[in-house]
């Protein structure tokens, strides 16, 4: 109650100071040429944030001499911090928190352009507003701020993009703004790499072993398989060949759900939940013969790695948010919603999951293992 007062409140705020700012923000007085700094907001998830880079390329590209601050996840950044196309990180730490700070740091970098390419509301759009941005651009344009937006009337809504990535694009080449580079951006570390070597040997894999992933946890358990069900596959995979071993990703909160599927499986399976920083994931990851999971940051962490996947989709639309290119190295597997309405985050439990067998999932992951030159030692 008290939240949903604050935000009327905001948004109440924000309708006052618009009728009383008397500059011309409109789209069609946009001046690319003038523009010196951009704020770029992908405030949410990890694979959310990755399916920005395309068009935080598109950005710098086109203005190669500005100054560029992305506003990302508290808890991610981390990840991006090394993005070449990015001068700056400005934290969002959810919600309101540090609201005022976040504004007055916005507000010292003299944005001339703010671009929202995926943030939370109603936080990102009045964030970006007080930031003393003349222009702000906004893809889907529906929400109850789209009055604040220099692109209001040209309404587009999600259905308007057949990708995630692509609705990204879309916003920045409504700034001028073009690529015909459409791969994410997460260039690896020197000391991710020599991390990741040290965790594999640390954990008896050699270079006569093959590593599949297995990302068990998801940020809602609407978008989780079942841990007996990876248990298996595992066992499965193993008898395949012994020389694969099973490493389980995942974040330090999942180390324990992770180990209970690794203790299933036996000596072959190793947990890396909550061992590996999230900086260095993609090192490890990019050693991987294939990852089987679901829809995760982590799966686009393997995308933009060059790791094969087998994505496992019932709730998300793979369309939407699946893989977006090298669609002939992964695989998805997907399956129709079970409930109507869906309960999506509110999911006790993931029925529509139930869909989805240790066979299909096996038989994708050993095309996969046979197509990287993988031996089966049996039949």
């Amino acid at each position: 109650m008290r939240l949903k007062i604050f935000d009327g409140l905001l948004c109440l705020t924000m309708k006052l100071l618009k009728s009383l700012d008397k500059r011309e923000t409109g789209i069609e007085h946009f001046e690319p040429e003038k523009v010196r700094n951009i704020l770029l907001v992908s405030s949410t998830a990890i694979g959310d944030t990755l399916l920005s880079t395309p068009a935080i390329r598109a950005v710098r590209e086109r203005y190669p001499e500005a100054k560029i601050i992305a506003h990302l996840n508290a808890n991610n950044m981390e990840l991006f911090e090394n993005n070449p196309h990015i001068d700056k990180i400005i934290p969002y730490y959810g919600g309101y928190k540090k609201f005022c700070e976040t504004v007055k740091a916005f507000r010292n970098e003299r944005f001339d352009l703010a671009l929202i390419l995926h943030g939370n509301e109603p936080q990102a759009t009045p964030m970006a507003y007080l930031s003393g941005a003349r222009f702000i651009i906004k893809l889907p344009n529906t929400s109850e701020y789209r009055f604040l937006l220099s692109n209001k009337d040209d309404i587009l809504g999600w259905k308007d993009f057949a990708h995630a990535a692509e609705q990204r694009l879309r916003v920045v080449e409504l700034a001028g703004c073009g690529t015909s580079d459409n791969k994410m951006v997460l260039p690896l570390t020197g000391d991710g790499e020599l991390f990741a070597e040290r965790f594999i040997k640390e954990n008896g894999i050699t270079g006569r072993n093959v590593i599949i992933g297995f990302q068990a946890g998801a940020s809602t358990i609407s978008r989780m398989w079942f841990p007996e069900r990876f248990a298996e596959l595992g066992k499965r995979l193993v008898a395949l060949n012994p020389g694969i071993r099973i490493i389980l990703t995942g974040s330090p909160n999942e180390h324990d759900y992770c180990k209970k599927i690794a203790d299933a499986i036996g000596k072959e399976a190793i947990v890396s939940a909550g061992r590996v920083p999230l900086k260095f994931l993609p090192s490890l990851i990019k050693r991987f013969t294939a990852l089987v999971t679901g829809d995760t940051g982590t799966m686009h962490i393997a995308v933009a790695a060059g790791t094969p996947v087998v994505a496992l989709y019932a709730v998300s639309d793979p369309q939407k948010s699946g893989p977006y290119y090298g669609l002939d190295k992964h695989a998805v597997i997907n399956k129709e919603r079970t409930c109507d309405p869906c309960a999506s985050k509110k999911c006790k439990y993931q029925k529509c999951m139930e869909q989805i067998s240790v066979d299909e999932v096996y038989n994708e992951a050993r095309i996969i293992f046979e197509k990287a030159g993988g031996v089966i030692s049996r039949p």
